[in-house]
């Protein structure tokens, strides 16, 4: 006798398909709370262990040779217990977590101590503790340089790399802010975002930079120069034309956003115009949320021209006339661009300069050599006559 299919009917379809999305949302923020969990037993183990080499090495002979025969000894013992996650190199990035970062479980009292007899018994209570995280501080009044569950160990190992504290908190500051993925962070780091930043910035404004991150409070603060597209894979080359580069950006949309900066959400692509019949077609049209304004941005990928900044003044007074509502700011205008006369851009934009921006792009990162002159030229600018000002 053949069974007969029984017909589910529409309501029980839908609540078994209301029931098993409820179940997966569930189960991937149980999974993603396991992923922070182990990421922070890590981040505090290898901090404590960091510490424990520190002590040890200031309690020996404080030379090289020791610290190294010290690092070597132990590396092998690890190894040999634990796998080949301890090897010389991993316990250099631990001790160099610890000299950077020596407040990161501030909360933790007394931690870690290796004595003898009872005191043993309270040193591996203390560091079991410490592991589990019971007293860190990573929640509500977190400050950089202090354990944070949104930061695991791969971020802190890209950290690491940033020799200057105000600098490595101002990372700190915007992965925690915009989630960024260790990749991604360590791509801002490579791009050297904090240096392009510091061109709108006095000291004050570098100081709450370092501070409190980059919060976006008039048009300068949310330009970068210059941009750097790298993510594209576009050779530079004077044989490419404005719609492959734009056709680019928009395919890896997510990176260029990245690029652009917190607070841009796309609106579209070649969005027309039309004045008395005659049709424009701006590039890219972006709006900011937080600085609540349209942001039309046209690529050229020749030296920039005056008719390329009397074009875009163009797109911003239309905008601000026939497209922005009541409630919102002036436009702005960014051309990207392949090179730009600084003087010939301050003459044609003059009243418009604060709403209308040239910057440069490049399709590569830059190199080490590159990234250290940017930097000592921007520190000395700073430094110079007036900076404070």
């Amino acid at each position: 006798m053949s069974r007969k299919k029984v017909a589910q009917a529409p309501e029980t379809m839908l609540a078994a398909s209301a029931l098993l999305s409820r179940i997966r949302e569930i189960w991937e923020a149980a999974r993603s709370q396991a992923v922070r969990s182990v990421n922070s037993s890590l981040v505090r183990a290898n901090w404590l262990i960091g510490k424990q080499i520190v002590e040890a090495e200031q309690g020996g002979e404080f030379r090289a040779e020791y610290g190294a025969a010290l690092l070597k000894e132990l590396s092998a013992h690890l190894i040999k217990e634990f796998g080949s996650g301890f090897s010389v190199s991993a316990l250099q990035y631990m001790r160099a977590f610890y000299r950077a970062y020596p407040e990161l479980l501030v909360t933790i009292q007394h931690a870690v101590r290796v004595e003898s007899g009872a005191g043993l018994v309270g040193s591996v209570a203390q560091i079991q503790h410490a592991v589990r995280g019971e007293s860190a501080a990573s929640g509500a009044g977190w400050t950089p340089g202090q354990l944070h569950n949104g930061l695991s160990w791969t971020h802190y190992r890209a950290l690491l790399k940033v020799e200057r504290r105000e600098v490595r908190d101002f990372y700190e500051i915007e992965t925690v802010r915009n989630g960024w993925s260790a990749r991604q962070l360590e791509r801002q780091i490579n791009s050297l975002l904090f240096e392009r930043l510091l061109k709108s910035r006095d000291k004050v404004g570098v100081s709450k930079l370092a501070n409190e991150g980059l919060i976006p409070c008039r048009p300068l603060d949310a330009i970068k120069d210059p941009y750097v597209l790298e993510f594209l894979n576009l050779p530079e080359s004077h044989r490419l034309v404005e719609s492959r580069v734009e056709e680019a950006l928009i395919s890896r949309l997510q990176d260029f956003l990245l690029e652009l900066g917190s607070g841009f959400a796309f609106i579209g692509r070649q969005v027309r115009l039309t004045l008395d019949g005659d049709h424009f077609y701006p590039d890219l049209i972006f709006y900011h949320v937080k600085l609540k304004c349209y942001v039309v941005i046209d690529i050229k990928v020749a030296k920039l021209t005056h008719g390329d900044l009397g074009q875009m003044q163009m797109y911003v007074h239309y905008y601000d006339r026939e497209i922005a509502g009541v409630d919102d700011q002036p436009t702005i205008g960014l051309i990207l661009c392949a090179d730009k006369n600084e003087a010939m851009v301050r003459y044609v934009l003059d009243d418009k300069s604060s709403q209308i921006f040239a910057s440069r792009y490049q399709f590569q990162l830059p190199s080490e050599e590159v990234l250290r002159a940017e930097l000592r030229r921007e520190l000395d600018e700073l430094d110079g006559p007036g900076a404070g000002a």
